[in-house]
């Protein structure tokens, strides 16, 4: 038996002392009503109504259930009211796990307007490259590399794949700019630390694959420290198309061997916003088409 609903039908039949009005008034039939209250008099073990042909009448012990259930209702309603205030409104705190990377490259920067947008948001950001069981853990919104498993979880593309060589105007100034592929050998070439990946980059045009062995003075392992590095001019750098956007916009790097598709190793997964509900509160889905918004303005404009 639902005892809600059963707290709710006795609660009507003693307003009211009669099944049938309660009935007309549900739907229900008066002996579905009458047959409700019997079994939840039967679990209780105790008479609630006393029954005459002309009325109802609640019993000492029914008046002291009824008082008690009408609180309960109360409480129950209130609940129901403050979630659905709470879910139609754009506010509270929403935990986001993201990319060191994609983290600080894109979503930082880009933080204070979202939040000067919705200033009843709290967003709790953590920056990490591990995949956590964004269930159990209670994550609303995770910015992930690489595609899910069966989970059941929503996953959204945000950016292909897309690499690019790059570097600063003044390193370019100091050291030239290459024309081909081999010319790396003769940079200062920035490497990716990480499982998979090499010191040897690969670029393919029409049809050709051409690998060339680089090295540099840096090595490391998350793509946030090669793009401070290549912004202060170190040295060259592969780096995802989506992280660089801003910086050539603004002149700060520039790319070179544009005419080349560019492989940095073969697990060179695409970008992904995960989260577990197919209908995210409000302060969630706003967070979401600010991610979205962020790589959609990024893909209109080609990367200089």
């Amino acid at each position: 038996m639902d005892e809600l609903a059963a707290f709710r039908v006795f609660a009507k039949v003693a307003q009211t002392g009669s099944f049938s009005k309660v009935g007309r008034l549900l739907g229900m039939s008066t002996s579905s009503i009458a047959r409700l209250v019997n079994s939840l008099e039967d679990e209780l073990g105790v008479r609630l109504l006393n029954r005459t042909t002309r009325q109802l009448v609640l019993t000492e012990a029914g008046q002291r259930f009824f008082a008690d259930a009408s609180r309960i209702l109360q409480s129950v309603d209130e609940a129901k009211r403050g979630a659905t205030a709470y879910q139609q409104g754009v506010r509270g705190v929403i935990r986001v796990h993201a990319g060191t990377s994609v983290g600080s490259g894109v979503i930082i920067p880009a933080l204070p307007a979202f939040l000067e947008k919705h200033p009843e948001i709290v967003v709790d950001l953590s920056l990490t490259d591990e995949r956590v069981d964004i269930v159990a853990e209670k994550v609303d919104v995770a910015v992930w590399r690489g595609r899910l498993d069966d989970s059941g979880l929503i996953a959204r593309p945000l950016a292909s794949p897309g690499r690019v060589v790059c570097g600063s105007p003044a390193y370019f100034a100091r050291h030239g700019t290459p024309s081909v592929p081999a010319d790396l050998t003769r940079h200062n070439c920035l490497l990716y630390s990480a499982l998979h990946y090499s010191s040897e980059w690969t670029f393919l045009r029409e049809g050709e694959t051409i690998n060339v062995a680089v090295s540099g003075n840096l090595k490391a392992d998350t793509g946030g420290v090669l793009l401070s590095s290549t912004l202060r001019g170190l040295g060259l750098s592969i780096l995802p198309e989506w992280l660089v956007h801003e910086a050539c916009m603004r002149g700060e790097l520039q790319t070179v061997l544009t005419g080349y598709e560019v492989r940095l190793s073969d697990n060179d997964p695409s970008l992904y916003l995960v989260y577990p509900h197919r209908s995210p509160p409000p302060k969630v889905a706003a967070f979401i088409q600010f991610v979205l918004g962020l790589f959609q303005r990024n893909e209109k404009a080609e990367v200089p």
